[in-house]
């Protein structure tokens, strides 16, 4: 780690305010190397006070972009966790992906904290290309949660499947116990899944009959006489009504 303090000069840009003078530079260099070895220690607080001093000096990297948002998060700042992870996240692909891993999870987590399921998405998702085989139950546990709390109930009972199926290959204490409600969480998903189908072919249906009260086109009536009123009788012929229910409940 003091390696990389040594050559941390390389790894900041052109300040903002340059003045041009040798004694200043020195200074914020150690400055630099001592959050990096707060950071690694472990002491985010230390780490995120120097780095914000930084920060608002000189152009940071993305790396150490990263690294603010991921002590904001250990602050439990999230808000301003994904702020950070965000502006480093289209900079990041260079790295190693167990470098990645970490930052993609912890942006996951921050927008997660703060019910941002939509934005969390797409980290959870990057994550699972990165991490290692026995860390995918956890991304894919959490990523369906996200689907669930915004009521993608196929994409969740998928996504816990898949999350159960990875448990099982790598069992742990915790796994197990997550087994048993993972199983209870698929099925509920599968029958919001099917209800909310049959909801929105139901409506579908409704709204097709419901153009019979006033029919847009002039050629989808038939006007004849009744027999014993001799009043109009308006004949409509509404949309195809769709299978309200069907006959399978999921498909994978």
């Amino acid at each position: 780690m003091r390696l990389i303090a040594a050559t941390l000069v390389l790894l900041l840009a052109i300040p903002i305010h340059a003045n041009g003078q040798h004694s200043d530079t020195v200074p914020d260099t150690r400055r630099l190397g001592m959050a990096v070895d707060y950071f690694a220690g472990g002491k985010y607080h230390e780490a995120l006070t120097l780095f914000i001093k930084l920060d608002k000096k000189y152009k940071l990297n993305p790396r150490f972009i990263a690294y603010i948002g991921i002590c904001y998060y250990h602050e439990q700042d999230y808000p301003k966790a994904c702020l950070y992870l965000d502006r480093a996240m289209p900079h990041i692909d260079v790295y190693a992906p167990a470098e990645r891993n970490v930052y993609y999870n912890t942006a996951a987590e921050s927008h997660f904290k703060i019910g941002e399921y939509d934005k969390a998405i797409p980290f959870y998702e990057k994550q699972i290309l990165v991490c290692r085989k026995e860390e995918k139950a956890d991304a894919l546990y959490r990523l369906g949660f996200c689907h669930m709390f915004l009521e993608e109930w196929g994409k969740a009972a998928e996504t816990f499947m898949s999350a159960a199926a990875c448990y099982r290959a790598f069992p742990t204490s915790v796994s197990m116990g997550r087994l048993k409600q993972l199983d209870n969480m698929i099925k509920g998903c599968l029958q919001k899944a099917a209800n909310q189908r049959a909801f929105h072919a139901f409506h579908k249906a409704k709204g097709g009959l419901l153009q019979c009260k006033k029919p847009p086109f002039r050629n989808r009536r038939e006007i004849s006489r009744n027999a014993v009123g001799r009043q109009p009788l308006i004949r409509c012929h509404p949309s195809p009504t769709p299978n309200v229910f069907p006959h399978k409940l999921w498909k994978g």
